[in-house]
Parts: C-alpha cells; structure tokens; sequence
C-alpha cells in the first residue's frame, strides 16, 4: 500500500536550477503530488529566477524561500524530500530517513550529479530523474522499495587505521 506524502520539501540548495522551480509549479507536476497526498509544500530556491512567495495552486500550499540557516527542520517535517542531486543535500535526506527523489539538473557541466545520483538508485537509496521524467516517476514511483542508507560505522575507520599503524610500526 502506497503512504501518503502530505509535506513535501524540495531544495535546490545553494545553486541555481531554474528548470525545476518551474516545473514543481506547473499544474501536471503539484496533481502528480496530490496523487501522492501532498498538501503543503516546502520550497527551497536557492538563487533561482522565482521569487520567494506563499501561495495555493491545485489544492496545494507552496512556501518558497530562498536560504535559511539550517534545512534541518524542513527535513525533519517533511514525509517526501525532492532535492538537486548535490551530494550534501542527498546525505542530509538519506540522513533523515526519508524518502527521496533527487531530480538531476541536465544543464550542468560534467555532471558528476548523474553519477551519484545513478549509484545511490542502483544501492536502492533514492529514486532519480531529469525534469522531463519528473512528473512520470511521481506516477510510478514506490518509494516503499527504498532501503535505509547506511549509518557511519566510526569503528570501521578506527579498525583500518589500528591496522595502516600496526605496519608502520613493524616495518
């Protein structure tokens, strides 16, 4: 049985993605939301074109704003996370424990973005996209197959380094 995702938060980070700030707005991707259950939507903008408001569109509440210091309580409200696919936003979600999709901004040079984004889905973490496909991955996607990212295990780095220091020594 699919979950309800009532609030959902969407960062771009510091960045500028226009193309996603547009298309989160458009009438086929909020009823692609509220598919989903969204009512309220959390928007992080960064420095994109789009301009900080509060306003409904298609039975949805949309809160944009462009920086605060610290996404840890949008984060943490949140029952779906959208986000850019910049490595320390998707750490910070994967973090939390919530269900993820990174859209991955096409327009970048080198997209390294792609990369993670491909190995963090194929690991079962996240879902990704491109703009183009977001509002069919909302359609089709079922977050419930997502497993949880790993916690840092810190002994695991103390154990390796033990073992880099055990050879300095004898050798």
């Amino acid at each position: 049985m699919q979950r309800v995702y009532k609030k959902c938060f969407i960062t771009v980070g510091t960045t500028q993605f226009n193309l996603l700030c547009e298309y989160i707005q458009t009438p086929p991707i909020l009823k692609a939301l509220k598919k989903l259950g969204c009512t309220e939507i959390t928007f992080q903008i960064g420095n994109s074109n789009c301009e900080p408001k509060v306003y409904e569109k298609e039975g949805i509440k949309l809160d944009l704003y462009r920086f605060k210091d610290s996404l840890d309580e949008d984060i943490k409200n949140a029952d779906l996370i959208i986000s850019h696919a910049g490595a320390g936003s998707c750490l910070e979600a994967l973090n939390a424990n919530k269900p993820l999709l990174v859209v991955v901004n096409e327009d970048l040079m080198d997209n390294h973005q792609m990369e993670l984004a491909e190995q963090l889905q194929v690991d079962g973490h996240l879902y990704y996209c491109t703009c183009d496909t977001l509002e069919s991955t909302l359609e089709t996607v079922d977050f419930n197959w997502l497993s949880p990212f790993p916690k840092p295990n810190p002994s695991a780095f103390i154990s390796y380094l033990d073992d880099i220091f055990k050879v300095a020594v004898n050798t």
